[in-house]
């Protein structure tokens, strides 16, 4: 193995962890993956990793060498992709919130992967902000507004949302009129992950965003089954408009309060500040900017 192959095989135990689930990503025998290591440690004369039987984690000689070994391999990556006619690949994985994913990536995908065809492309989906070093994770994509973190946040849109009703609701417990006036009426709880308490309702009202919480007959934690039960008439819901849209036109569901829209919700990709992006990435957040400024 050369040292610069030996370079990236230590970048990803660093990262993932573990001897075992680097050699899973790199496609290496676990035998190939640990004596790169110590012959990388043999080399520079110094131990890079603290190994146990349970975890691996970097020594202070290590986590520095890991940070010139990412700033090498960037340069490296950029130098071999700036030659005409070479595209970037490998192995790219993203974790995108699941109703974006269905709505806005998946439709589009074939023409990215028919641009860059030897990029290998993974998806997770999930709500949660994952640890995208220790994972594996190149990039996120998530609707709110991102927690603090050591993470880049590019925002590359903003869904405008809508109240929502069945025709059943509206027949059992009327059509709501303003957000002061919602006693008697009943909402689908919506709890992210992590959160203990339902999402409240929120309305602009003289330019104010008020937050209304009302009861709820039924909470859920995952997009479709909220929209789900409001279809069923459990209640009043907020999404955003692109994911009503069939609901809308075929009058499954019926827009309510649209004096008194909430506010619209940004949606953000997310990735390390600590790591130089590779080219396969950069080509897809730029893909993604582009996709979302389309659909706008």
């Amino acid at each position: 193995m050369d040292r610069f192959d030996a370079m990236h095989v230590f970048a990803r135990v660093v990262e993932r962890r573990s001897f075992t689930l680097a050699a899973q990503d790199t496609g290496l025998p676990r035998s190939t993956v640990s004596d790169a290591v110590k012959d990388l440690e043999a080399r520079l004369g110094v131990r890079l990793l603290l190994r146990t039987t349970r975890h691996v984690s970097p020594t202070l000689d290590g986590e520095a060498y890991y940070q010139r070994c990412l700033a090498i391999l960037a340069d490296i990556e950029d130098a071999e992709g700036a030659f005409a006619g070479i595209k970037p690949k490998g192995l790219l994985r993203v974790d995108v919130h699941g109703t974006l994913a269905r709505h806005f990536v998946l439709p589009n995908l074939p023409s990215f992967l028919e641009t860059y065809p030897e990029i290998e492309f993974y998806m997770s989906e999930g709500d949660r902000l994952v640890d995208l070093v220790r994972e594996g994770i190149d990039c996120v994509l998530r609707v709110g507004t991102p927690q603090d973190s050591d993470l880049i946040a590019r925002r590359v849109a903003m869904l405008n949302e809508v109240t929502l009703a069945s025709p059943a609701y509206i027949e059992k417990f009327g059509r709501p009129e303003h957000p002061e006036k919602l006693d008697g009426h009943r909402m689908v709880g919506f709890r992210t992950t992590g959160s203990i308490a339902a999402l409240p309702l929120e309305f602009m009202v003289d330019g104010t965003v008020r937050n209304i919480t009302i009861p709820a007959t039924v909470t859920v934690n995952a997009a479709e089954s909220y929209i789900s039960t409001a279809r069923l008439g459990l209640g009043l819901i907020q999404i955003p408009r692109y994911h009503a849209t069939h609901d809308l036109s075929a009058g499954t569901l019926v827009e309510v309060l649209s004096p008194f829209p909430p506010t619209s919700t940004p949606v953000s990709l997310l990735y390390p500040r600590s790591r130089q992006l590779s080219p396969r990435v950069r080509v897809f957040i730029d893909w993604l900017i582009r996709l979302f400024a389309e659909s706008a």
